[in-house]
């Protein structure tokens, strides 16, 4: 129902989403429903709830990775922004519809930005300001961030996620270390992916083919490797379409990403040439979407 509930939400969005809408697409009852939630906005925190473990789990563990307060401050926020590029349609559950949801999700979002804004508030503890910035500094920094993430999500996905790191560690990093460090974080290149054993992504490749992926394998995005398998040479309209994905944009994002992994190649003229792009899985990725494939 969770699943049902947040196409509902990317289809219509939060305001129009209906009990209706979620019991058909999961196929339930409304009894099965009202057993497990109260309500529409019971089961988007649900929904948000969910989101928010995911993710959470994964920048927890890459900020606890790092020995500095701003080296794990940028590691968890790399996994942050990798995440809402995986899971365009969560980002948006996240940075937009929530603003328009009840009061019990956005209590929920309040407590949240706290907990956020607590983490910046430790770069107090390291400050070469002359005078240490205030509490509510912590605050600002995480509304600018968080302004600049509901923006990009609200644009037709033309840029990803991942390319603010930069921009937003230099918000993050100007109240305490000051402008040097802050400029200096504009040019320092993205953490690379870390397995949780120490061993290099690249060494077990050969014997897995999803070991060393900096990216997790959403339903979406085995969607799309498998019409790519069945459909060698599809264009970027035609994946979408026969995936289910409706937005080009969301689309476009994806299949770069999976080029950027060499699990796709793209053999046409492309955009930029007026022709169209033909897709085709890689070695690699051939294996992956075999090793994925919904059985």
């Amino acid at each position: 129902m969770l699943a049902a509930a947040l196409e509902a939400v990317e289809e219509v969005g939060y305001g129009r989403m209906t009990v209706a809408q979620v019991i058909s697409r999961a196929k339930v009852s409304r009894k099965t429903f009202y057993d497990v939630f109260a309500d529409r906005e019971d089961c988007f925190l649900a929904a948000l709830e969910q989101a928010v473990s995911q993710v959470g789990k994964l920048v927890r563990e890459a900020y606890e990775r790092e020995s500095s307060w701003r080296d794990g401050v940028r590691a968890g926020l790399s996994e942050l922004l990798l995440f809402l590029d995986e899971e365009p349609a969560l980002a948006r559950l996240c940075l937009v519809e929530a603003l328009g949801a009840g009061p019990r999700v956005l209590e929920r979002r309040a407590q949240l930005l706290e907990e956020l804004a607590e983490v910046v508030d430790r770069g107090r503890f390291v400050t070469t300001a002359v005078r240490e910035p205030p509490e509510v500094a912590a605050e600002g920094v995480v509304g600018a961030v968080l302004a600049v993430l509901h923006t990009r999500a609200l644009e037709d996905g033309s840029e990803s996620f991942s390319s603010l790191l930069g921009s937003l560690m230099n918000i993050v990093v100007l109240p305490y270390l000051g402008a040097r460090a802050a400029s200096r974080e504009l040019s320092r290149p993205a953490p690379e992916p870390r397995r949780a054993n120490g061993t290099p992504p690249v060494l077990s490749r050969a014997r897995d083919p999803m070991a060393g992926l900096s990216m997790r394998l959403t339903y979406r995005t085995v969607r799309v490797l498998v019409v790519i398998g069945e459909h060698p040479g599809a264009s970027n309209r035609e994946i979408a379409e026969r995936s289910g994905v409706a937005d080009q944009g969301q689309i476009s994002k994806l299949l770069a990403r999976l080029a950027r992994l060499e699990l796709v190649e793209n053999t046409g003229d492309g955009q930029e040439k007026g022709g169209s792009n033909a897709w085709h899985l890689t070695q690699r990725g051939a294996r992956v979407e075999r090793a994925t494939r919904p059985r």
